[in-house]
Protein backbone atom coordinates (compact mmCIF):
# COMPACT_ATOMS: atom_id res chain seq x y z
CA UNK A 1 0.00 0.00 0.00
CA UNK A 2 1.34 3.39 -0.93
CA UNK A 3 2.22 5.67 1.97
CA UNK A 4 0.60 9.08 2.24
CA UNK A 5 2.79 12.01 3.29
CA UNK A 6 2.08 14.28 6.22
CA UNK A 7 3.53 17.74 5.57
CA UNK A 8 4.06 20.38 8.19
CA UNK A 9 5.11 23.83 6.95
CA UNK A 10 6.89 26.08 9.35
CA UNK A 11 5.96 29.35 7.59
CA UNK A 12 2.98 30.48 5.57
CA UNK A 13 3.47 32.65 2.47
CA UNK A 14 2.51 36.30 2.52
CA UNK A 15 2.27 36.65 -1.28
CA UNK A 16 1.64 34.55 -4.31
CA UNK A 17 3.65 34.22 -7.48
CA UNK A 18 7.33 34.67 -8.09
CA UNK A 19 10.20 33.40 -10.18
CA UNK A 20 11.87 30.12 -9.64
CA UNK A 21 15.47 29.76 -10.69
CA UNK A 22 16.42 27.32 -13.38
CA UNK A 23 18.57 25.46 -10.94
CA UNK A 24 15.54 24.51 -8.91
CA UNK A 25 12.63 24.12 -11.25
CA UNK A 26 9.37 23.58 -9.44
CA UNK A 27 7.14 20.65 -10.30
CA UNK A 28 3.55 20.01 -9.50
CA UNK A 29 3.97 16.27 -9.26
CA UNK A 30 3.10 14.72 -5.89
CA UNK A 31 5.71 16.04 -3.51
CA UNK A 32 7.11 12.76 -2.25
CA UNK A 33 7.36 11.31 -5.76
CA UNK A 34 9.23 14.40 -6.93
CA UNK A 35 11.63 14.20 -4.03
CA UNK A 36 12.30 10.52 -4.52
CA UNK A 37 12.93 11.00 -8.21
CA UNK A 38 15.34 13.93 -7.57
CA UNK A 39 17.32 12.22 -4.82
CA UNK A 40 17.09 8.74 -6.34
CA UNK A 41 16.74 7.18 -2.91
CA UNK A 42 15.00 4.08 -4.08
CA UNK A 43 12.97 3.74 -0.88
CA UNK A 44 10.49 0.86 -1.25
CA UNK A 45 6.82 1.40 -0.74
CA UNK A 46 6.76 -0.89 2.26
CA UNK A 47 9.10 1.42 4.18
CA UNK A 48 7.50 1.90 7.59
CA UNK A 49 8.44 5.48 8.41
CA UNK A 50 10.74 8.22 7.14
CA UNK A 51 11.40 11.79 8.11
CA UNK A 52 12.29 14.34 5.48
CA UNK A 53 13.48 17.90 5.80
CA UNK A 54 13.92 20.06 2.76
CA UNK A 55 14.54 23.72 2.15
CA UNK A 56 14.07 25.49 -1.16
CA UNK A 57 16.62 28.18 -1.53
CA UNK A 58 17.39 30.56 -4.41
CA UNK A 59 13.84 31.67 -4.47
CA UNK A 60 13.49 35.18 -5.73
CA UNK A 61 10.59 36.87 -4.05
CA UNK A 62 8.81 39.08 -6.53
CA UNK A 63 5.43 40.62 -7.10
CA UNK A 64 2.59 38.41 -7.93
CA UNK A 65 2.96 36.88 -11.38
CA UNK A 66 0.21 35.38 -13.48
CA UNK A 67 -1.16 31.94 -12.74
CA UNK A 68 0.89 29.05 -14.05
CA UNK A 69 -1.36 26.29 -15.22
CA UNK A 70 -4.23 27.71 -13.19
CA UNK A 71 -2.48 27.18 -9.81
CA UNK A 72 -0.77 29.60 -7.48
CA UNK A 73 2.77 28.81 -6.41
CA UNK A 74 4.08 29.39 -2.93
CA UNK A 75 7.35 31.14 -3.49
CA UNK A 76 8.45 32.11 -0.01
CA UNK A 77 11.17 29.93 1.47
CA UNK A 78 9.51 26.99 3.16
CA UNK A 79 10.78 24.31 5.46
CA UNK A 80 8.73 21.18 5.42
CA UNK A 81 8.98 17.89 7.17
CA UNK A 82 7.32 14.76 5.97
CA UNK A 83 6.60 11.55 7.81
CA UNK A 84 5.44 8.36 6.23
CA UNK A 85 3.47 5.57 7.84
CA UNK A 86 2.57 2.27 6.27
CA UNK A 87 -0.21 -0.06 7.39
CA UNK A 88 1.95 -3.16 7.61
CA UNK A 89 0.18 -4.37 10.76
CA UNK A 90 -1.68 -6.85 8.59
CA UNK A 91 1.57 -8.73 7.90
CA UNK A 92 1.11 -10.81 11.09
CA UNK A 93 -2.32 -12.25 10.17
CA UNK A 94 -1.12 -12.71 6.59
CA UNK A 95 1.78 -14.85 7.78
CA UNK A 96 -0.60 -16.97 9.88
CA UNK A 97 -2.88 -17.52 6.92
CA UNK A 98 0.10 -18.31 4.72
CA UNK A 99 1.33 -20.92 7.23
CA UNK A 100 -2.14 -22.48 7.29
CA UNK A 101 -2.28 -22.50 3.50
CA UNK A 102 1.13 -24.16 3.47
CA UNK A 103 -0.17 -27.07 5.59
CA UNK A 104 -0.55 -30.06 3.37
CA UNK A 105 -0.97 -33.78 3.69
CA UNK A 106 2.69 -34.34 2.88
CA UNK A 107 3.83 -32.12 5.75
CA UNK A 108 1.51 -33.97 8.15
CA UNK A 109 2.90 -37.30 6.97
CA UNK A 110 6.42 -36.03 7.48
CA UNK A 111 5.59 -34.94 11.04
CA UNK A 112 4.21 -38.39 11.91
CA UNK A 113 7.21 -40.09 10.36
CA UNK A 114 9.50 -38.25 12.80
CA UNK A 115 7.69 -39.63 15.86
CA UNK A 116 9.62 -42.02 18.10
CA UNK A 117 8.21 -44.55 20.58
CA UNK A 118 9.38 -42.37 23.46
CA UNK A 119 7.53 -39.34 22.07
CA UNK A 120 4.40 -41.40 21.52
CA UNK A 121 4.56 -42.67 25.10
CA UNK A 122 5.17 -39.18 26.49
CA UNK A 123 2.32 -37.53 24.61
CA UNK A 124 0.02 -40.45 25.33
CA UNK A 125 0.73 -40.16 29.04
CA UNK A 126 0.13 -36.42 29.01
CA UNK A 127 -3.10 -36.89 27.11
CA UNK A 128 -4.28 -39.55 29.58
CA UNK A 129 -3.49 -37.33 32.57
CA UNK A 130 -5.34 -34.44 30.97
CA UNK A 131 -8.38 -36.63 30.31
CA UNK A 132 -8.35 -38.00 33.88
CA UNK A 133 -7.99 -34.54 35.40
CA UNK A 134 -10.82 -33.19 33.26
CA UNK A 135 -13.06 -36.11 34.19
CA UNK A 136 -12.29 -35.72 37.91
CA UNK A 137 -12.94 -31.97 37.76
CA UNK A 138 -16.28 -32.47 36.05
CA UNK A 139 -17.31 -35.13 38.58
CA UNK A 140 -16.46 -32.76 41.43
CA UNK A 141 -18.28 -29.83 39.90
CA UNK A 142 -21.49 -31.80 39.34
CA UNK A 143 -21.34 -33.47 42.76
CA UNK A 144 -24.00 -31.96 45.07
CA UNK A 145 -21.99 -32.95 48.16
CA UNK A 146 -19.16 -30.70 46.96
CA UNK A 147 -21.43 -27.67 46.75
CA UNK A 148 -23.17 -28.54 50.01
CA UNK A 149 -19.85 -28.76 51.84
CA UNK A 150 -18.46 -25.49 50.52
CA UNK A 151 -21.72 -23.63 50.90
CA UNK A 152 -22.52 -24.79 54.46
CA UNK A 153 -19.06 -24.94 56.03
CA UNK A 154 -17.31 -21.92 54.58
CA UNK A 155 -18.15 -20.07 57.80
CA UNK A 156 -16.90 -22.99 59.91
CA UNK A 157 -13.81 -24.67 58.50
CA UNK A 158 -13.27 -25.08 54.75
CA UNK A 159 -10.53 -27.22 53.29
CA UNK A 160 -8.65 -24.20 51.99
CA UNK A 161 -8.20 -22.71 55.46
CA UNK A 162 -7.23 -26.08 56.99
CA UNK A 163 -4.59 -26.77 54.34
CA UNK A 164 -3.20 -23.23 54.61
CA UNK A 165 -2.96 -23.57 58.39
CA UNK A 166 -1.21 -26.94 58.06
CA UNK A 167 1.32 -25.50 55.61
CA UNK A 168 2.08 -22.58 57.89
CA UNK A 169 2.38 -24.88 60.91
CA UNK A 170 4.98 -27.02 59.10
CA UNK A 171 7.00 -23.88 58.50
CA UNK A 172 6.67 -22.93 62.17
CA UNK A 173 7.57 -26.46 63.27
CA UNK A 174 10.77 -26.27 61.27
CA UNK A 175 11.64 -23.03 63.04
CA UNK A 176 10.75 -24.57 66.41
CA UNK A 177 13.09 -27.50 65.83
CA UNK A 178 15.87 -24.99 65.17
CA UNK A 179 14.89 -23.04 68.30
CA UNK A 180 13.82 -19.90 66.40
CA UNK A 181 10.01 -20.04 66.78
CA UNK A 182 8.25 -17.41 68.86
CA UNK A 183 5.19 -17.94 71.05
CA UNK A 184 2.71 -17.26 68.25
CA UNK A 185 4.40 -19.74 65.90
CA UNK A 186 4.42 -22.43 68.57
CA UNK A 187 0.74 -21.79 69.18
CA UNK A 188 0.09 -22.12 65.43
CA UNK A 189 1.71 -25.59 65.42
CA UNK A 190 -0.49 -26.78 68.29
CA UNK A 191 -3.67 -25.28 66.81
CA UNK A 192 -3.02 -26.90 63.44
CA UNK A 193 -2.53 -30.30 65.08
CA UNK A 194 -5.81 -30.00 67.02
CA UNK A 195 -7.60 -28.84 63.88
CA UNK A 196 -6.60 -31.93 61.92
CA UNK A 197 -7.49 -34.13 64.89
CA UNK A 198 -10.91 -32.81 65.88
CA UNK A 199 -12.33 -30.61 63.10
CA UNK A 200 -11.15 -31.79 59.70
CA UNK A 201 -12.12 -35.52 59.98
CA UNK A 202 -15.81 -34.97 60.91
CA UNK A 203 -16.09 -32.09 58.44
CA UNK A 204 -14.79 -34.38 55.70
CA UNK A 205 -17.18 -37.26 56.43
CA UNK A 206 -20.24 -35.15 57.31
CA UNK A 207 -19.93 -32.06 55.16
CA UNK A 208 -20.48 -29.71 58.09
CA UNK A 209 -19.40 -29.12 61.70
CA UNK A 210 -21.45 -28.94 64.85
CA UNK A 211 -21.56 -30.28 68.38
CA UNK A 212 -18.79 -32.38 69.86
CA UNK A 213 -15.94 -31.71 67.37
CA UNK A 214 -16.11 -27.98 68.11
CA UNK A 215 -16.29 -28.66 71.87
CA UNK A 216 -13.23 -30.93 71.84
CA UNK A 217 -11.29 -28.48 69.68
CA UNK A 218 -11.56 -25.99 72.56
CA UNK A 219 -11.04 -28.65 75.27
CA UNK A 220 -7.82 -29.86 73.62
CA UNK A 221 -6.41 -26.33 73.74
CA UNK A 222 -7.24 -25.93 77.41
CA UNK A 223 -5.98 -29.41 78.34
CA UNK A 224 -2.56 -29.25 76.68
CA UNK A 225 -1.84 -25.73 77.94
CA UNK A 226 -2.46 -26.53 81.59
CA UNK A 227 1.22 -27.21 82.26
CA UNK A 228 2.08 -23.82 80.73
CA UNK A 229 -0.43 -22.07 82.99
CA UNK A 230 1.08 -23.83 86.02
CA UNK A 231 4.55 -22.66 84.99
CA UNK A 232 3.16 -19.13 84.72
CA UNK A 233 1.64 -19.52 88.19
CA UNK A 234 4.91 -20.69 89.75
CA UNK A 235 7.49 -18.54 87.96
CA UNK A 236 5.56 -15.64 86.42
CA UNK A 237 6.41 -16.46 82.81
CA UNK A 238 6.09 -19.23 80.22
CA UNK A 239 9.78 -19.92 79.62
CA UNK A 240 11.19 -23.34 80.58
CA UNK A 241 13.97 -23.44 83.15
CA UNK A 242 17.37 -25.07 82.88
CA UNK A 243 17.43 -28.52 84.43
CA UNK A 244 19.28 -31.79 84.42
CA UNK A 245 18.91 -33.20 80.88
CA UNK A 246 18.84 -36.79 82.12
CA UNK A 247 15.26 -36.17 83.24
CA UNK A 248 14.20 -35.44 79.69
CA UNK A 249 12.72 -38.87 79.09
CA UNK A 250 12.39 -39.39 75.36
CA UNK A 251 11.74 -42.41 73.19
CA UNK A 252 13.33 -42.98 69.78
CA UNK A 253 12.05 -40.82 66.93
CA UNK A 254 10.45 -43.74 65.10
CA UNK A 255 8.32 -44.53 68.15
CA UNK A 256 7.26 -40.89 68.42
CA UNK A 257 6.32 -40.89 64.75
CA UNK A 258 4.30 -44.10 65.07
CA UNK A 259 2.50 -42.69 68.10
CA UNK A 260 1.56 -39.48 66.27
CA UNK A 261 0.36 -41.45 63.25
CA UNK A 262 -1.64 -43.81 65.50
CA UNK A 263 -3.36 -40.91 67.28
CA UNK A 264 -4.21 -39.25 63.97
CA UNK A 265 -5.55 -42.50 62.50
CA UNK A 266 -7.64 -43.08 65.63
CA UNK A 267 -9.31 -39.68 65.33
CA UNK A 268 -10.06 -40.17 61.62
CA UNK A 269 -11.43 -43.66 62.28
CA UNK A 270 -13.72 -42.20 64.93
CA UNK A 271 -15.13 -39.68 62.45
CA UNK A 272 -15.59 -42.48 59.90
CA UNK A 273 -17.04 -45.04 62.31
CA UNK A 274 -19.47 -42.80 64.15
CA UNK A 275 -22.87 -41.77 62.80
CA UNK A 276 -23.49 -38.41 61.15
CA UNK A 277 -23.18 -35.52 63.53
CA UNK A 278 -26.85 -34.57 63.39
CA UNK A 279 -27.80 -38.13 64.40
CA UNK A 280 -25.77 -38.06 67.63
CA UNK A 281 -28.30 -37.63 70.46
CA UNK A 282 -28.06 -34.63 72.73
CA UNK A 283 -29.52 -33.66 76.07
CA UNK A 284 -29.08 -35.79 79.18
CA UNK A 285 -27.60 -38.68 77.20
CA UNK A 286 -24.33 -36.72 76.94
CA UNK A 287 -24.06 -36.05 80.66
CA UNK A 288 -21.59 -38.92 81.07
CA UNK A 289 -19.33 -37.46 78.36
CA UNK A 290 -19.25 -34.12 80.13
CA UNK A 291 -18.33 -35.99 83.31
CA UNK A 292 -15.41 -37.65 81.51
CA UNK A 293 -14.22 -34.29 80.20
CA UNK A 294 -14.28 -32.75 83.68
CA UNK A 295 -12.49 -35.78 85.11
CA UNK A 296 -9.81 -35.54 82.44
CA UNK A 297 -9.16 -31.85 83.07
CA UNK A 298 -9.17 -32.38 86.85
CA UNK A 299 -6.67 -35.24 86.61
CA UNK A 300 -4.32 -33.37 84.28
CA UNK A 301 -4.33 -30.16 86.31
CA UNK A 302 -3.86 -31.71 89.75
CA UNK A 303 -1.28 -34.21 88.55
CA UNK A 304 0.85 -31.45 87.04
CA UNK A 305 0.34 -29.17 90.02
CA UNK A 306 1.33 -31.78 92.65
CA UNK A 307 4.33 -32.83 90.57
CA UNK A 308 5.43 -29.19 90.24
CA UNK A 309 5.21 -28.63 94.00
CA UNK A 310 7.60 -31.52 94.64
CA UNK A 311 9.88 -30.85 91.69
CA UNK A 312 12.72 -28.47 91.08
CA UNK A 313 11.96 -26.09 88.20
CA UNK A 314 8.87 -28.18 87.37
CA UNK A 315 10.89 -30.92 85.64
CA UNK A 316 13.28 -32.52 88.14
CA UNK A 317 11.41 -34.33 90.98
CA UNK A 318 12.73 -33.87 94.50
CA UNK A 319 10.40 -36.37 96.20
CA UNK A 320 8.12 -39.29 95.45
CA UNK A 321 4.68 -37.70 94.98
CA UNK A 322 1.91 -39.76 96.58
CA UNK A 323 -0.94 -37.24 96.73
CA UNK A 324 -3.91 -36.47 94.53
CA UNK A 325 -4.27 -38.67 91.46
CA UNK A 326 -0.93 -40.35 92.28
CA UNK A 327 -2.76 -42.33 94.98
CA UNK A 328 -4.56 -44.35 92.31
CA UNK A 329 -2.14 -44.63 89.36
CA UNK A 330 1.57 -43.95 89.07
CA UNK A 331 1.42 -41.88 85.85
CA UNK A 332 -1.80 -39.85 85.91
CA UNK A 333 -0.56 -37.25 83.40
CA UNK A 334 -0.19 -39.88 80.68
CA UNK A 335 -3.44 -41.51 81.75
CA UNK A 336 -5.34 -38.22 81.46
CA UNK A 337 -4.06 -37.71 77.90
CA UNK A 338 -5.18 -41.20 76.92
CA UNK A 339 -8.55 -40.62 78.60
CA UNK A 340 -9.04 -37.41 76.61
CA UNK A 341 -8.51 -39.19 73.29
CA UNK A 342 -10.83 -42.02 74.30
CA UNK A 343 -13.50 -39.55 75.42
CA UNK A 344 -13.43 -37.91 71.98
CA UNK A 345 -14.11 -41.27 70.35
CA UNK A 346 -16.90 -42.02 72.83
CA UNK A 347 -18.51 -38.63 72.12
CA UNK A 348 -18.61 -39.50 68.42
CA UNK A 349 -20.08 -42.94 69.23
CA UNK A 350 -17.04 -44.82 67.88
CA UNK A 351 -16.16 -47.64 70.35
CA UNK A 352 -13.76 -49.49 68.06
CA UNK A 353 -11.77 -46.33 67.46
CA UNK A 354 -11.67 -45.72 71.22
CA UNK A 355 -10.23 -49.21 71.74
CA UNK A 356 -7.66 -48.66 68.98
CA UNK A 357 -6.43 -45.36 70.36
CA UNK A 358 -6.31 -46.78 73.90
CA UNK A 359 -3.98 -49.56 72.71
CA UNK A 360 -1.74 -47.07 70.89
CA UNK A 361 -1.46 -44.83 73.96
CA UNK A 362 -0.93 -47.78 76.31
CA UNK A 363 2.03 -49.06 74.27
CA UNK A 364 3.68 -45.67 73.86
CA UNK A 365 3.14 -44.32 77.36
CA UNK A 366 3.92 -47.75 78.85
CA UNK A 367 7.39 -47.67 77.30
CA UNK A 368 7.94 -44.10 78.41
CA UNK A 369 6.75 -44.87 81.97
CA UNK A 370 9.16 -47.78 82.14
CA UNK A 371 12.12 -45.47 81.45
CA UNK A 372 10.90 -42.94 84.00
CA UNK A 373 10.45 -45.55 86.72
CA UNK A 374 13.96 -46.90 86.22
CA UNK A 375 15.26 -43.36 86.68
CA UNK A 376 13.10 -42.86 89.78
CA UNK A 377 14.41 -46.08 91.29
CA UNK A 378 17.95 -44.91 90.58
CA UNK A 379 17.37 -41.63 92.43
CA UNK A 380 14.95 -42.55 95.23
CA UNK A 381 15.61 -46.26 95.66
CA UNK A 382 13.48 -47.93 98.34
CA UNK A 383 11.07 -45.02 98.66
CA UNK A 384 9.89 -45.38 95.07
CA UNK A 385 9.87 -49.19 95.30
CA UNK A 386 7.58 -48.93 98.31
CA UNK A 387 5.29 -46.50 96.44
CA UNK A 388 5.15 -48.79 93.41
CA UNK A 389 4.21 -51.73 95.62
CA UNK A 390 1.27 -49.77 97.08
CA UNK A 391 0.06 -48.25 93.76
CA UNK A 392 0.21 -51.17 91.37
CA UNK A 393 -1.39 -49.61 88.26
CA UNK A 394 0.56 -47.48 85.82
CA UNK A 395 -2.08 -45.95 83.56
CA UNK A 396 -5.49 -47.61 83.90
CA UNK A 397 -6.91 -48.55 87.33
CA UNK A 398 -7.53 -52.26 87.76
CA UNK A 399 -6.18 -52.96 84.27
CA UNK A 400 -2.65 -51.66 83.60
Amino acid sequence: MEASPILVCSKLPSSFGGNVSKQHTFSYRPFHKQLLSKLNLGIPKSHLRSSLSISIRDVNSSPVRPYIGGFRSLLLPVQCSGSYSNATETDGPKRVFESIKGLSLESVKMGFSQLTPFKVLKWGLLFSVAIAASKWTMNVLVNPFFWMYFSMTWLYWPWLVAISLASYSLYCLNKHLRGDANVFEQFAVVTSAFTWLTLVPPAHFNGFLEGWPVVFFLVYHYFFFLNVSIRKRLYGDYNPREHDPRWDISLPDWQKLLFCVGVMVGHWLAAFEGPELHLIPGGWSNLGIWGLIVMTLFMQYHSTLYLAKYSEKVVVPTAVVQFGPYRFIRHPIYASTMLLFVTYCIALRAPLSALFIAVVCSVYYGNKAKLEESLMVENFGERYMEYASKVRYKLIPYIY
